[in-house]
């Protein structure tokens, strides 16, 4: 099965950080982002990656075209420029890059692949989210319900403590960071159907604005429920944070 990773968009967001590099070539713990997630679906045995690439494209395709030896122990021989590699440390994956189109939104760039996946299914995430989901048990929810997609999803906790008031003005509780008031929101990590192609019109469409619709309204839209940790990196802030846990060595989502 392979594994799509949507890698093209701008990450105006973060522009502090992407002006040079696309968002998911950011690093956590001298790492990229892309590197992280990658690894999560390859520990399940998934090494079959396509990257919908867009903007700044070039550094995604020269860091994978340069993995091979920048991971290597080699010996150079400057008499005849001869390399040869001593000691190899690299990864057992495939890597296809497509350019997906500059401005392209989420949809097209996923209809864009279509020629890439075959009519089989496949797996589906965002280049700039980590979790320590069990990739396998998404595969086996979505295999149960039978539709054409299913989406992870999560329940975050808030960001601020809530203050629990008294009419007549007494504190009676504080909850630090509660639970969002029990909604689930879309975290990525799709399993996906070939049919959702033909949901997709063109490249002007947001995966998920009108193509979800179209599938929630046919009822093909599955959820999986995935409590653990899951952080999307949004911010310079965001990707503070995770390289803190990295360092630490308490980065929840390394589960290889």
């Amino acid at each position: 099965m392979k594994v799509v990773i949507l890698a093209g968009g701008y990450g105006t967001r973060m522009s502090e950080a992407t002006g040079l590099i696309p968002k998911p070539m950011v690093e956590i713990g001298g790492k990229p982002i892309l590197w992280h997630i990658m690894k999560i679906y390859s520990s399940y045995g998934f090494n079959d990656f396509i990257i919908c690439c867009g903007y700044k494209q070039y550094v995604i395709k020269e860091y994978f075209a340069n993995y091979f030896r920048h991971n290597c122990d080699i010996e150079v021989n400057l008499q005849d420029n001869s390399l040869r590699v001593l000691k190899t440390n690299t990864e057992p994956w495939r890597v296809t890059m497509i350019d997906t189109g500059l401005n392209t939104l989420t949809g097209g760039r996923v209809k864009r692949i279509k020629d890439y996946i075959g009519n089989e299914p496949f797996l589906l995430t965002y280049g700039d989210g980590v979790a320590n989901i069990d990739i396998k048990a998404t595969i086996e929810c979505h295999k149960k319900a039978g539709k054409y997609l299913t989406m992870t999803t999560y329940q975050p906790s808030g960001k601020l403590g809530v203050v629990d008031i008294a009419d007549n003005g007494q504190v009676t509780a504080f909850i630090e960071k509660p639970q969002s008031g029990g909604s689930w929101i879309n975290a990525g990590f799709f399993v996906c159907q070939p049919q959702i192609f033909d949901f997709i019109e063109g490249d002007n469409e947001m995966l998920e604005r009108e193509p979800m619709q179209r599938l929630l309204a046919q009822g093909q839209i599955n959820a999986y429920k995935h409590i653990g940790f899951w952080k999307p990196m949004d911010s310079l802030r965001d990707n503070q944070e995770l390289n803190l846990m990295w360092d630490k060595g308490q980065a929840p989502w390394k589960i290889w």
